[in-house]
């Protein structure tokens, strides 16, 4: 099936020219979004969530967060490439995923696309806080089951903020999920009877009846922060 949308390209903060899949808000226009991608690149899955967030009435944006350290990286689930990713995740910084997703605003702004919002899933799940709690112009935030939002504890969202984890998932002990719980309890936390990755139906640990409820939530916090 083709995408909805297509890849431009972007100078983030430092002057790096960052590629973002681009797609324009389906239907009735209710805002924009960036959307983080996984430890796994803009695949073809994450091109497909854009597409679903944009038909929802969201003109969506994806960054290429690792295009420093290699351009139009896509990575499959086997084991060798997970290790390639989690090297250029490890060699990454938050300083360049903070610049890209406030590129990713401001082209939205730009763009006059009403409220802008964050989402991203795992490693974007992290990112998003981040950028939720450092980048300018954001009305809200959904973070999914982000690993490292802990070692980002002490920073405070400057937008209502929500975040989505799974009970099972052996890769975030539930003692990170309730130490971030009670030093935010003004950010929702969600807890799913489901383990890590739960939205992608791609590996073997999608749950539907938790990716269509927090998908629902996500959608509901944006609805009610149009500020």
């Amino acid at each position: 099936m083709a995408h909805l949308g297509k890849t431009i390209t972007l100078k983030s903060g430092d002057g790096a020219e960052i590629d973002f899949y681009h797609v324009e808000a389906q239907g009735e226009r209710k805002g924009g979004l960036v959307c983080v991608m996984e430890i796994f690149g803009v695949t073809d899955h994450i091109k497909d969530v854009c597409d679903a967030w944009a038909k929802e009435g969201y003109e969506t944006v994806s960054p290429g967060i690792y295009d420093r350290q290699v351009r139009n990286f896509q990575s499959s689930y086997g084991q060798d490439d997970i290790q390639k990713s989690l090297k250029l995740r490890a060699a990454n910084n938050y300083d360049n995923t903070t610049m890209d997703v406030q590129t990713g605003i401001d082209f939205l702004k730009g763009r006059d696309a009403g409220p802008v919002y964050a989402t991203g899933y795992c490693y974007g799940g992290s990112i998003a806080w981040v950028a939720a709690c450092r980048c300018t112009g954001l009305s809200g935030a959904a973070c999914y089951y982000g690993g490292q939002v802990i070692e980002f504890i002490d920073e405070k969202p400057k937008c209502p903020t929500i975040l989505h984890f799974g009970e099972h998932d052996e890769s975030i002990p539930m003692d990170d999920v309730r130490k971030i719980e009670a030093a935010h309890p003004d950010c929702p936390v969600y807890v799913y009877d489901a383990g890590h990755g739960f939205q992608s139906d791609r590996p073997t640990h999608y749950d539907e009846a938790a990716a269509k409820l927090a998908k629902e939530r996500s959608l509901a916090h944006f609805a009610a922060n149009r500020g």
